[in-house]
């Protein structure tokens, strides 16, 4: 990887602009990010492959895309198009050839036309996000390269928590996807205003009379009034007229699954932030324990206080603080919303945390699907403890303050019970 890449980005599995910390909290004992051995759906695929009991078919066009997609089952539908000149390599993206962002509620799959390498990402429960590449080049056994140091120079800065992990920006590109870096960039998640999202993407979609940056390239910087109601790019559900869709695995580049990336993304940035950051809070004060010869078990404010810290902002997210609400109707272009709200699970009423509302808001109850993921079944005990806790707190209305104002009665009690007869790990307290 060449760490010398011009960091100008949209959404990046590699390259984003930010600096790292003099000495990573990930580095040093018990994370040893670098040196530890991932253990994620990329490692396992990989052993799979090593072993000979899987085989990745190549296609002359697209490589191993649709094997990796098929063999880690990430949909095609969750295509997403960015084409501002970004990632390792930006030389082979514009608006005429857009990079393909592919996800899964665990990985990320970056796709250039004619590219020299697949962009990978996955989510490790005890790391955060751990980076790959995969040569595009036909082998007997396809070798999935992890990137350490080029990598988290920059994906483990300010910009993502400073833990290994992901961000998603909005640019202004000009003719070429470049981002005019003059007119600003911005940082998105789920709490960030419609009409400043997805500049540098494309987005397939209707959605009434909001107003996004999407399908936007800047013929004139000066002309600041059009660039910021952008007509021409607003409610497109065709992309034809843009670029050669017949190139790609799918013409979409949808909004349904262009917002859930953007709230998944920053969830796994906070997630493995918590994570990270109170298992070095038990070591150190494990470590602190034996020097003094207080009891194993014994934990100071000190330690309860940093768990706090990162398992507040945590909850917060996860119950979808802050969202910018939606004010018409949502509706993508692509089978993704319908593939991904059949994942469930599903509690006894038939509902789901996957299932979407897309009309003040991105789903119908406003609690995260990652709640079922790998990372947070790992969290250590003491955090998750907290995490229920506080959410427990909030469901049942013993913690209506704290920014939870958006939650209804109505929303409390759904959540409640579907968690209740979905998650399998709840303390007691939670099923009286």
């Amino acid at each position: 990887m060449n760490p010398n890449i011009r960091p100008l980005l949209a959404f990046t599995l590699f390259v984003i602009p930010g600096f790292a910390n003099a000495e990573d909290d990930f580095e040093r004992p018990p994370i040893n990010y670098s040196k530890a051995k991932p253990n994620n759906a990329i490692e396992r695929l990989q052993k799979k492959i090593d072993g000979g009991h899987l085989t990745l078919p190549f296609h002359a066009e697209r490589g191993y895309l649709s094997a990796v997609l098929k063999a880690l089952r990430v949909p095609e539908s969750s295509q997403v198009l960015v084409f501002s000149k970004t990632s390792l390599q930006r030389h082979r993206i514009g608006p005429y050839a857009p990079r393909a962002i592919y996800f899964s509620d665990e990985l990320y799959i970056g796709f250039c036309r004619a590219g020299q390498v697949l962009e990978i990402s996955a989510v490790d429960p005890q790391l955060g996000a751990v980076f790959y590449t995969l040569e595009q080049q036909e082998v007997d056994r396809p070798k999935f390269a992890r990137q350490t140091d080029a990598c988290t120079l920059c994906h483990a800065s300010s910009q993502t928590r400073n833990v290994p992990g992901h961000i998603i920006r909005s640019v202004f590109p000009d003719r070429r996807g470049e981002a005019i870096l003059s007119m600003g960039t911005i940082r998105v998640d789920q709490t960030t205003a419609i009409d400043r999202r997805w500049g540098g993407w494309y987005v397939t979609g209707t959605h009434g009379k909001q107003k996004h940056l999407g399908n936007l390239i800047v013929k004139n910087r000066g002309d600041r009034e059009t660039i910021a109601k952008n007509p021409e790019g607003q409610n497109i559900t065709d992309l034809k007229g843009f670029f050669d869709t017949s190139k790609y695995l799918t013409p979409h580049s949808d909004i349904a699954a262009l917002m859930v990336l953007e709230h998944q993304a920053e969830a796994q940035n906070l997630l493995a932030r918590a994570g990270i950051q109170t298992r070095l809070a038990l070591h150190d004060q494990a470590m602190l324990n034996r020097e003094l010869g207080r009891a194993p078990d014994y934990s100071s404010e000190t330690t309860l206080r940093r768990i706090r810290s990162v398992g507040g902002p945590l909850v917060r997210y996860l119950l979808f603080g802050e969202e910018a609400k939606l004010t018409d109707k949502t509706q993508g272009t692509s089978t993704f919303a319908a593939d991904f709200a059949k994942k469930g699970p599903f509690d006894r009423k038939g509902r789901s945390l996957r299932e979407f509302d897309l009309q003040s808001r991105l789903f119908k109850y406003p609690c995260s699907y990652l709640i079922y993921s790998e990372t947070f079944e790992q969290l250590p005990n003491a955090l998750k403890d907290f995490v229920y806790q506080q959410m427990y707190g909030v469901l049942t209305d013993r913690y209506y303050g704290g920014g939870f104002g958006h939650l209804s009665a109505g929303d409390r009690l759904a959540i409640l019970e579907i968690l209740r007869d979905t998650k399998k790990d709840l303390p007691a307290y939670w099923r009286k």
